[in-house]
């Protein structure tokens, strides 16, 4: 009986890039992992972003390499996975399996690592059940037969060709630039086209300051905008509270919201009307499912979103919690097939948007319904067996990462 781990470090170029206030990105950068049981085999995937929670891909491979993978792999072949599904539910990842993180000495460890663990597992378990992710995820909630996606406006490509291009439109988000006139002249022409229902959100990306985040929320409200999302240097309560009283804009968090304290501490302190769940960010499928349901017990609104370039499972992982969510203010939904060339493509069947209507549809088959296609193999980095990881025979190409941050 075979037990085996194999993880990917992807690095596929864009074809298409994307700028917003933090980042600069030319390719993706994600780790994938595959979990194999005999003739089962799971894959998860996790897309670190240094500026969102400080990991990148090297330190959770770091951090991987650390996890006694031979005790998660006697936990899947000695408990039955209906059983092992129930307490994931119950109790979450970390809880279920504490061994694996004995090694952190009580420091929590990184939401990605999480993640890359927990999707990768939550898959097998689903593939041996027979069930599609959403049901052991979010059970008893009836899935929806499609989703309605937001649209970016980042700063790669102008308003009109924007507007001409991207529609129908259901959701806008615009990526912040360092000039607050074209911010607003940017707003400004989006409402012009567009019918007021279709909500707008300026993302600063944590740009602003607390000396300009008020006069530029009030600019931008003036023009149309309806939220702004992470105006503000993370976890600034004091000054978000102050800015929300000062101007009545609704804001939305993302960087300061990664972990279940964290959507305490903002709800305490007024700092929000809403948060951004990305699987990624938020540790995993079951926590951002638990952030979900704490957000609607607060009353606070929720987005459900991706990391920029995801190439697989974390898009079918966000797309499942979205089609059991009617409430959610809008979902990302993931451009995988904006993004990257069809012929570089690690899964099958790549993750689509129905660009007639900018709507996803639930994916066919258990789990996230996706394998690894034969392109995934030049992007191996390790391999594990009862011998622990070793390097691929033949080294994956080093990924050519263009990422900046300011």
């Amino acid at each position: 009986m075979a037990s085996e781990a194999r993880l990917y470090r992807v690095a596929l170029p864009m074809r298409i890039g994307f700028d917003h206030p933090a980042a600069r990105r030319r390719t993706s950068d994600s780790l994938v992992l595959r979990l194999t049981v005999d003739d089962a085999s799971g894959i998860g995937e996790c897309a670190p972003r240094s500026y969102v929670t400080g990991e990148t891909t090297g330190s959770v491979t770091e951090a991987l390499q650390r996890v006694p993978l031979h005790a998660l792999f006697g936990r899947l072949r000695t408990t039955p996975p209906i059983d092992l599904a129930a307490q994931l539910r119950a109790g979450g990842f970390e809880s279920t399996f504490p061994e694996l993180f004995a090694h952190t000495l009580g420091t929590a460890p990184g939401t990605n690592l999480v993640c890359l663990l927990e999707t990768a597992v939550l898959d097998l378990l689903c593939r041996q059940l027979s069930i599609p992710i959403g049901e052991l995820v979010a059970p008893g909630r009836p899935g929806l037969a499609y989703v309605p996606v937001s649209q970016v406006l980042d700063l790669s490509i102008g308003v009109e060709e924007f507007l001409d291009t991207r529609g129908p439109f259901h959701f806008v988000k615009v990526k912040a630039s360092d000039d607050i006139e074209r911010d607003v002249r940017t707003v400004a022409a989006i409402r012009h086209r567009l019918d007021a229902d279709v909500p707008v959100m300026v993302d600063a990306n944590m740009s602003w300051t607390p000396e300009t985040s008020v006069p530029y929320a009030r600019r931008l409200r003036a023009a149309g905008v309806d939220l702004v999302e992470e105006p503000l240097p993370r976890r600034s309560w004091a000054d978000l509270r102050a800015l929300r009283r000062a101007t009545g804009v609704r804001v939305l968090l993302d960087e300061s919201v990664c972990t279940a304290a964290d959507a305490r501490q903002a709800v305490a302190a007024e700092a929000c009307d809403a948060v951004n769940v990305r699987v990624s960010k938020n540790g995993g499928l079951l926590a951002s499912a638990r952030l979900i349901e704490y957000a609607r017990a607060e009353g606070l609104g929720f987005q459900i979103g991706v990391q920029v370039a995801e190439t697989g499972p974390l898009i079918n992982a966000s797309r499942a919690l979205a089609l059991r969510s009617p409430d959610a203010l809008t979902v990302e939904g993931g451009q995988s097939d904006r993004f990257f060339a069809e012929t570089d493509a690690i899964v099958s069947p790549r993750p689509l948007v129905d660009r007639r209507t900018n709507t996803v549809v639930p994916v066919e088959g258990p789990g996230f319904g996706l394998v690894l296609t034969e392109e995934a193999d030049r992007w191996t980095a390790l391999t594990w067996a009862d011998h622990g990881w070793q390097p691929p025979a033949v080294p994956a190409l080093a990924p050519q990462l263009e990422e900046s941050t300011r």
